[in-house]
């Protein structure tokens, strides 16, 4: 991508993570920039967020399309052409997206996940890792395929499981690494760092983990 990425930030409710990206990209630094915040609901808390933030809003319900996903993806896509979009990050995006708009955006969509992927996929991802007693949580930055929570992996952190966790508790520690993930990962991607080949994302060498545990191989 020449010159900074163009972010397309898709949210459904609040937007923490989408709030991660524009406290990101506001640095001048930074290798990508956020152009646009769309939401598929009209009262998704986020859109306030962004708006005072100086990120252009918009809406695509999801709602009038009633189920032809691909009519509300076209008209989502519409948008995300006109603002000129390189680079489409879902955050808290609470739609299930069909072949069409993942092939459209192939290596340009990614997502963010609350678990080690491939472990716990779909939703209650917390309440599950507790209830599998595993030893560590965390959450994972892929690209998108049309699998749900499937595709190349980018970037994972991961946050111990401590004796006597509550669901609540596991899940701040967890959103707290999105926080720090989500931004780095983006950048990687932004600066061609972290190339898809085979199905496989293979980070560059000088890929550092700044502060934050990257358990993805580098190649």
């Amino acid at each position: 991508m020449s010159g900074r990425a163009k972010l397309g930030i898709l949210i459904s409710g609040r937007g923490s993570n989408m709030a991660a990206l524009v406290a990101a990209a506001a640095d001048p630094d930074y290798p990508a920039e956020a152009r646009l915040v769309l939401a598929n609901r009209a009262d998704a808390a986020g859109l306030e967020h962004a708006a005072a933030q100086g990120v252009p809003t918009a809406i695509v319900a999801s709602k009038p399309f009633g189920k032809d996903r691909e009519a509300f993806e076209r008209a989502l896509d519409a948008r995300l052409q006109q603002a000129g979009i390189d680079l489409v990050c879902l955050a808290g995006f609470m739609r299930l997206l069909t072949p069409w708009f993942v092939g459209r955006w192939r290596d340009r969509l990614i997502n963010i996940h609350p678990s080690i992927l491939p472990a716990f996929k779909g939703l209650d991802t917390h309440a599950r890792a507790l209830a599998e007693g595993v030893r560590w949580h965390g959450c994972t930055v892929h690209y998108v395929r049309a699998e749900m929570d499937a595709g190349p992996i980018i970037a994972q952190a991961a946050v111990p499981v401590l004796p006597g966790d509550e669901e609540e508790h596991l899940a701040a520690r967890v959103l707290a690494a999105e926080h720090r993930l989500y931004p780095l990962a983006v950048r990687l991607v932004a600066e061609g760092r972290a190339p898809v080949a085979g199905e496989r994302v293979m980070l560059h060498p000088t890929v550092a983990a700044a502060g934050t545990t990257l358990l993805n191989p580098l190649g």
